[in-house]
């Protein structure tokens, strides 16, 4: 229970670290933001590189996969935390998709 405690968290983090990132560049390249911006943004890339490969599994692709998950339902609480835009029923149903799509990745029974 705890590996998959630990691995939920690794999870968000590395979701957020991806998303700061990408939200500093957009604010660089969409809201006329200062150069600077990309800064933390770089920074903030890196660190979600590096969180990345801290995922326990034999197989990148299957944690790519899982991650996508939740960097999605994790994308529409930035929408309304950070950007103060509600999610609407349709954008929480496909984070719930998704979630539901995770779940049966890193849950699923593994043949040994």
């Amino acid at each position: 229970m705890l590996v998959l405690l630990t691995t939920a968290m690794l999870f968000i983090v590395t979701a957020c670290a991806e998303i700061l990132g990408c939200y500093t560049v957009y604010l660089w390249l969409k809201a006329a933001r200062s150069r600077w911006w990309l800064v933390p943004g770089a920074v903030s890339l890196g660190l979600f590189a590096w969180l990345l490969t801290l995922h326990p599994s034999s197989s990148a692709g299957r944690i790519y996969a899982a991650y996508g998950g939740v960097y999605i339902a994790m994308a529409m609480f930035w929408q309304w935390a950070v950007e103060h835009q509600r999610p609407d029923h349709w954008d929480l149903l496909g984070a719930g998709v998704c979630l539901t799509g995770m779940a049966i990745i890193v849950l699923g029974p593994r043949a040994s």
